[in-house]
């Protein structure tokens, strides 16, 4: 524990040091004639206690004590302060600025010490209770990391879910999610809301757990009565998601619900057009439609990525938000690591887990 005093007279410098040194023996003790002097001393290490004179040159005890009040962390530190025995309007002024405690001339040695015991005692029991406080913010962060993380393995196994009943490749939901949080990190969005987006697009096809395996898993291409009952998913998908209180869940029943909607309002199943459509679902039809292009399914083989990305460029403004397409080219390199990074096999939902999280 560090004490620092503070007095121009180095007779009484001498007398507070030799009583402060014998309070505890973890004490250590910082004297200082110049209070200038010893405001820079705390500016860069903070004391724990302070022993002020208030008759000083140059800055006097109030003026000392408004400063250390204004560090960080300084109204925390206990002050005493020494004051004449008539000076009232002094004490009174010091007890306004955040002084803890008074001793008035002539000082009594014993007195003194005591007085710095109890202060030290408070000083402790404050840095305990500051320790307490923040390792109980810490365990509120691992609790609440905890929540999210199991959530996040929720979400991936219900995305893996469908996925199995999709004959879509098995890095389709890594691979898309990915792509979309490419996306939302050029278009400037916030880091928080870009890893949302990375979390929640794995679900926007939920909803193909409610249509038959007969049109899900046909291997041709489906006619306009079988389309319009596939088209069903996004609000299946919805349904599966909404009311959630969870902020992620909640945006996957949008992404759910909108990734399939064109902005020229051509799209399903609402025809929402241009920003009627939220921004993720905008995000998430780029990201979905280039991956499915570029893969292998039983009914298709896969584009080239060049034809695909032709594909966007055409679509840009019609299909699909400009700025998004120019995003997602943008980040071209790193399109083509993420196609790479994320194969087309069929791992373990574990695998699938660890994956969407890398």
């Amino acid at each position: 524990m560090r004490i620092q005093i503070v007095d121009d007279n180095e007779t009484n410098l001498m007398l507070f040091e030799q009583i402060a040194l014998r309070v505890a023996d973890d004490v250590t003790v910082e004297c200082f004639a110049d209070p200038v002097k010893a405001l820079e001393n705390a500016r860069q290490s903070l004391p724990d206690l302070v022993l002020v004179d208030y008759m000083m040159p140059v800055m006097d005890g109030h003026e000392f004590l408004s400063h250390i009040r204004k560090l960080p962390g300084g109204r925390d530190v206990p002050i005493l302060m020494i004051t004449a025995a008539g000076e009232r309007s002094v004490r009174q002024r010091a007890l306004e600025l955040g002084a803890t405690d008074f001793l008035t001339k002539p000082v009594d040695p014993t007195e003194v010490r005591v007085r710095l015991v109890n202060l030290l005692a408070l000083r402790r029991s404050h840095l305990r209770l500051h320790d307490r406080n923040r390792w109980l913010a810490e365990e509120v962060r691992k609790a609440t990391q905890a929540i999210g993380d199991r959530e996040v393995e929720l979400v991936v196994r219900l995305s893996k879910a469908a996925e199995f009943r999709d004959p879509e490749t098995g890095g389709h939901i890594q691979r898309m999610a990915h792509y979309s949080a490419l996306i939302a990190r050029d278009m400037g969005l916030a880091p928080d809301l870009v890893d949302l987006i990375l979390r929640a697009a794995p679900m926007h096809d939920v909803g193909k757990l409610g249509i038959p395996d007969g049109i899900l898993l046909k291997p041709g291409r489906l006619d306009e009565s079988e389309f319009d009952i596939m088209k069903r998913h996004a609000e299946i998908g919805h349904a599966i998601l909404a009311g959630s209180a969870s902020q992620l869940i909640s945006l996957g029943a949008e992404i759910a619900l909108t990734h399939h909607e064109k902005i020229d309002g051509s799209g399903y199943p609402n025809r929402l057009k241009g920003e009627q459509i939220p921004l993720p679902g905008r995000i998430v039809a780029v990201a979905d439609v280039f991956d499915a292009l570029t893969s292998e399914r039983p009914y298709k083989t896969a584009w080239t990525v060049e034809r695909a990305r032709a594909f966007l460029v055409e679509g840009r403004g019609s299909h699909f938000d400009p700025a998004c397409v120019d995003a997602f080219i943008a980040a071209w390199d790193e399109v083509m690591t993420i196609k790479g990074r994320f194969v087309d096999d069929f791992p373990t939902i574990e695998e699938n887990v660890d994956q969407v999280l890398a």
